[in-house]
This record gives structure tokens, sequence and C-alpha cells, in this order.
């Protein structure tokens, strides 16, 4: 991981901060002025919105197995999941806005409650208030790993930016086929955004590293949620895995889908993943050659 200089983080926050004047910081590109009260595809202004803090013990084992995961869940997201478990906070922007300064004692305070590490979930749309909370944190004493839980679609010259900063890269791989993406996320060109933002977060952090604890202090962990119908092509996302970034890095694979937010209504995603699809996403994961993840079980009875 690069060293950074110690007002690197808060002259970075307060140039993207400015730059939101004509934002682009991710890949949806809507150029409005977001100072100005316009709203793009993240229906985010200029301001924090904070929809939950506090220690998790449901994310994957080296975040959450000691103390929890100081997980902070922002409000809004840039992409638009017609199947999203967490749209009332994703979607509909459940939450309430908080100051810079308000953040930082979010983060103090999650380490005072014994958390391991300060997990931002959905991170991106509000990443350079984040970074000035973050820098006066580090100020007043936080010194936990911090994690950036976050969907996958991101620009690799944003993600440049954070090399030095962020610990560990929560990251999810949805989709192998940029008309799935379009279709059920909302956004274009997802496989080769995703694919270049993966190829960044491993160039700055490689695999998982923890500590004597097994807590994660550094590393790539790749999120992959099993969807029905094979429309997550988990065979060719594995596959790119291992041919372009590493057979030893860490995958979670997720059984936890079910028809969410609009997914009731849209045949293809409308019911659970059966057990015969789940067991082929393992046998992909296997095939490639994956060596390192953690598989959720099915903890229901199919009856497809």
């Amino acid at each position: 991981m690069k060293k950074i200089s110690p007002d690197y983080i808060s002259k970075l926050g307060r140039q993207l901060f400015d730059s939101l004047s004509e934002c682009q910081i991710c890949p949806q590109e809507c150029r409005v002025n977001r100072h100005a009260g316009q709203l793009g595809k993240c229906r985010s202004g200029n301001e924090l919105k904070v929809a939950s803090h506090n220690l998790h013990f449901g994310e994957e084992p080296p975040l959450s197995g000691g103390g929890g995961s100081g997980t902070i869940f922002l409000a809004n997201c840039s992409l638009a999941c017609k199947y999203c478990q967490n749209y009332p906070i994703s979607q509909f922007g459940s939450g309430s806005p908080v100051t810079v300064e308000q953040f930082k004692d979010m983060m103090l305070s999650l380490q005072e409650r014994g958390a391991d590490n300060i997990n931002f979930v959905t991170p991106d749309h509000m990443l350079p208030m984040i970074l000035m909370a973050l820098d006066q944190a580090r100020s007043e004493g936080l010194h936990l790993p911090i994690v950036y839980n976050c969907s996958g679609y991101q620009k690799p010259e944003i993600l440049r930016l954070l090399d030095g900063i962020i610990d560990v890269y929560l990251v999810d791989m949805r989709y192998n086929d940029n008309e799935m993406a379009k279709l059920y996320s909302g956004c274009d060109k997802y496989v080769e955004v995703n694919r270049a933002a993966v190829r960044e977060m491993y160039r700055q952090v490689g695999n998982l590293k923890c500590n004597g604890r097994n807590l994660a202090r550094s590393g790539v962990i790749i999120r992959h949620l099993v969807l029905p119908n094979n429309i997550s092509g988990s065979a060719g996302i594995f596959r790119f895995l291992v041919d372009e970034i590493s057979s030893h890095i860490y995958i979670s694979l997720m059984s936890q889908y079910f028809p969410a937010h609009k997914a009731t209504d849209i045949e293809t995603i409308s019911r659970r993943v059966t057990a015969e699809e789940f067991e082929q996403a393992v046998n992909a994961f296997h095939d490639a050659g994956l060596k390192n993840g953690f598989v959720q079980s099915l903890n229901y009875e199919s009856t497809h």
C-alpha cells in the first residue's frame, strides 16, 4: 500500500467536493451540479446522508468475526438494482443528513465500542465528504482498517486516488454480461467497468491478509451474489478472476438472493435461487481453480 502525506486525505476530500459542481465521480457521469441541488442517478446532493451506523456481525468472518464490523450505511446508490435487498436505503434514500463532524464522531464511537474495522457501505457518491470526515477522525485517534464496501461500479481513476487510504475492498461482481447489468441494475458497460475496478483494487491491496485473530487487515474480498437463471454468469466471472487477478483471491459466494423491491413483478428474478443453481455456481468456483472463499449455505427448502 502506498504511503500518503499527512494532509493528503483532507486535500483529496476538498478536491472531490469541489468537483461535485459537475459530478463525474462514478461511471454514470451525470455531470449535474450537486452543490446547486441538482440530482443525478444517485439522487444525492453535497451532504452526507446516513441510514445507520452500528456493529455488524453478519459480514464475512474476517470482517465481523471478532468485535464486529463498524458499518456505516450511506443512503442512496449510483445503481438501480431492481432486486436490491436494501432498497429502502439504496433506492428510496432512507436516512438522515449528518455533518462531516457527526460522521467523524460515528467512526470514533464505533471504535470505542470495539469495532474491528470501519466499514463504509455504498460510499461512492458520498466519497468527498467521507474523506473529509476520515481525515478528522484519524487526527483524533482513529486507527482501524477502513473497508470500502461497494457495488464494483467504480471509476479506476477515482480508485487510484484512494491508494494508501483504503485497507480492504469488499466489492461486488454482479454480472458477466452487459445486457443483464443494464436490464437489472440500470448501468452501461458494467463488465468492463467492474473488471477495471477490481484490477485497480487488487493492485493496491492484493490478496486478503489477516492478523493473528484471523481478522482482515488488508486485501480484496469479492462478493458474488448468485441470481436465478444464471443471470449473474458465475463461471465467466470466476474465469476472469483466475486468468487476470489471482487464483488465491477470496470469494464470498452468496446464496441469499430473494425477490425484493421490483423483482416480484419480473418473471426471471421473481423466485429464490434453487439448490441446483447454487450448486452449479459452487462447482464453477472449483472448476475455475479458485482456492479461497466463503460459501453461504442455502437456508431454505427449494421447491423449484
